[in-house]
């Protein structure tokens, strides 16, 4: 029979389930489990973990909940374990996983991958006048950064894996190579293999974010039975590169084809150009089918020369951030809270400048209740509501001049809003405010190092000989002609005809708009301009300095991808808004009205 290799994933973040690593093993029958615990906000506590305690800066989730409870278990299936859980601290992760198997009486070969750290380099890149790649900024101080680490691929885990390793802790890598680095193992796929690559690096990114692949955060949501038991993914992945994605028997959650599509186009932007360490990937042409019961077939990845670049972030520190929170109830509360936040913020901001210190030189007030992160498309009835809960942001560079907004905060409760109700728990705290700095490296200039049982073997990074060019690319051939209206035509809601799903890319989002009949697509094409998308959400690039969406066009799947640039107020922890990453957009865009045949709209 031929080759069949069953991966599950039992984690999308830094705070996913523990029920996913022991609900994957009492399903049994898998040969790996992967883990994703790293995104590019996660590496600045990590890096400032690691500041303060050097035996720390690694994924303690993974050491103390799923290593320490199921590696009997582990052990006993031969199931062997990839993770990014070594955060910036791959050698100690693996000290405190060898400490725990030694107290419970057994023993794994462990392999670490590093190379990824670039944080010696710091003051070079800073010398060299190095721009920020999506942005433009300038390179921020050396003394400042928390962490610089390259993208690493599947390579130096394959290698890992055929020096015999039963446990792969790495560093920095992309999220898909956690299921690229068994794939390439297994199957033997050499650097040459791009279309089987970029087909394994599909299969990673499907499974990278755990139960978003089987009903976590569908657009059908109440199609998808049992949260509270929902199924993690399991993919079976066939020599070829095609998989099908499926879920243990009996537990919740939904593997059908819109979900699954969905994540396909999760935080992606151009389909035809996702570039990664190994190869560049192109998905505008990938077929998601029905394969049975709680089974879906992923098909018709190609791939092209990887660019021989690998993306490097930094973290460091911009200033420092004040979030409060102050519920407000009664007659006309959205209009009491909105000015007694203004209060708040007119009075610090005096209290500064009699103090010779610089203005807050940032601040935000939501009013969540009143739908503050929907800008024009906002509900105006809403505006009439008795229950809001007022959130204040402010930045400065000074830590000292946020301790003036946390002091005046609470004072409102008896000076200004009558229902002012306090927050009666923990203050408000000051954080330094993470910002992240993306560029690429020369790939020739970084050497992943695998270690395991005292020995250690360099693997470099992918140079090929003729390096991905954007006219490599076929765009997909796609009839722009506008539908032809009929007699009989309706508007509704972009969700009576179309599943969505929104991610954040830095300080850009995108939207992934999938037809729920193909014979709508040629209407949501019509519909979902670039210009119409950008007016739509126009209060999403308040503050940006080339605001853009671009389209691209998924005709394997009936979808288009809809990318919006410098749209998240900096994104991630950069941003003071509500939804710093995009999880809400699809949702908003979903209500936008689309005019089409009536015919088309299926029954409710």
């Amino acid at each position: 029979m031929a080759k069949v290799i069953r991966i599950g994933g039992a984690g999308g973040f830094l705070g996913d389930s523990s029920v996913a690593a022991p609900q994957l093993l009492r399903a049994g029958g898998l040969d790996y489990i992967v883990l994703d615990y790293l995104a590019e906000a996660t590496m600045a506590p990590l890096g400032q973990l690691k500041r303060a305690r050097p035996d720390q800066g690694y994924a303690r989730d993974f050491t103390e909940w799923v290593w320490r409870d199921n590696l009997r278990e582990i052990k006993a299936q031969g199931v062997r374990i990839v993770t990014n859980a070594g955060g910036v601290n791959p050698q100690a992760c693996r000290e405190r996983m060898e400490r725990i198997a030694a107290e419970a009486g057994v023993s794994f070969r462990i392999a670490i991958v590093t190379g990824d750290d670039l944080i010696a380099r710091v003051p070079d890149f800073a010398a060299t006048g190095l721009r920020e790649m999506f942005g433009g900024q300038p390179f921020p101080d050396p003394e400042k950064v928390w962490t610089a680490n390259a993208y690493l691929g599947g390579a130096p885990i394959a290698a890992a894996l055929a020096a015999g390793a039963d446990v792969v802790i790495t560093g920095r890598v992309v999220d898909s190579a956690l299921t690229l680095g068994p794939l390439m193992h297994e199957f033997g796929w050499t650097a040459q293999d791009h279309d089987r690559l970029a087909a394994g690096s599909l299969a990673g990114h499907v499974i990278e974010c755990g139960a978003q692949a089987t009903g976590g955060l569908f657009t059908d949501w109440e199609a998808v039975p049992d949260w509270a038991h929902i199924g993690y993914p399991v993919i079976e992945c066939h020599a070829n590169g095609d998989f099908v994605v499926t879920k243990p028997a009996g537990t919740g959650g939904l593997v059908c084809v819109p979900a699954v599509a969905e994540q396909i186009l999760y935080e992606v932007g151009d389909p035809q150009g996702y570039a990664l360490p190994d190869v560049v990937c192109d998905f505008s042409q990938v077929r998601v089918e029905p394969a049975g019961d709680a089974r879906v077939r992923v098909t018709g990845a190609r791939g092209y020369p990887p660019s021989g670049r690998l993306k490097t972030c930094v973290t460091y520190e911009k200033g420092f951030r004040f979030i409060g929170i102050m519920p407000v109830v009664g007659r006309d509360a959205a209009r009491k809270a909105q000015r007694q936040a203004e209060a708040v913020i007119l009075r610090v901001g005096e209290m500064l400048r009699d103090r010779n210190l610089p203005p807050l030189r940032a601040t935000r007030v939501e009013l969540l209740g009143t739908e503050a992160s929907y800008g024009a498309q906002a509900d105006p009835a809403l505006a009439a509501t008795r229950e809001v809960v007022a959130r204040i942001g402010a930045e400065h560079d000074d830590e000292a001049a946020l301790a003036l907004m946390m002091r005046e905060f609470d004072s409102p409760t008896t000076s200004m809003s009558v229902g002012s109700t306090g927050w009666f728990g923990a203050r408000p705290t000051i954080s330094p405010v993470a910002q992240v700095f993306s560029f690429l490296v020369p790939g020739d200039t970084v050497t992943a190092t695998v270690s395991i049982g005292g020995t250690h073997h360099a693997v470099a990074a992918p140079a090929p000989a003729r390096p991905f060019a954007s006219a490599m690319v076929v765009p997909p051939a796609v009839d722009d002609t506008a539908p032809v209206e009929e007699e009989d035509m309706v508007e509704v809601p972009l969700i009576r005809v179309a599943w969505a799903r929104s991610g954040d890319k830095g300080d850009a989002f995108n939207v992934g708009v999938i037809a729920r009949r193909a014979e709508v697509l040629p209407w949501i094409r019509a519909a979902l301009t670039p210009d119409a998308v950008r007016a739509f959400f126009a209060h999403e690039f308040e503050g940006a300095s080339a605001p853009e969406v671009r389209r691209y066009d998924l005709p394997g799947m009936n979808a288009i991808n809809l990318h919006c640039i410098q749209s998240l107020g900096g994104g991630q922890f950069a941003s003071l808004r509500l939804d710093p990453l995009a999880k809400g957009k699809a949702q908003q865009l979903l209500d936008m009205p689309i005019r089409l045949p009536r015919r088309l709209v299926p029954a409710r």
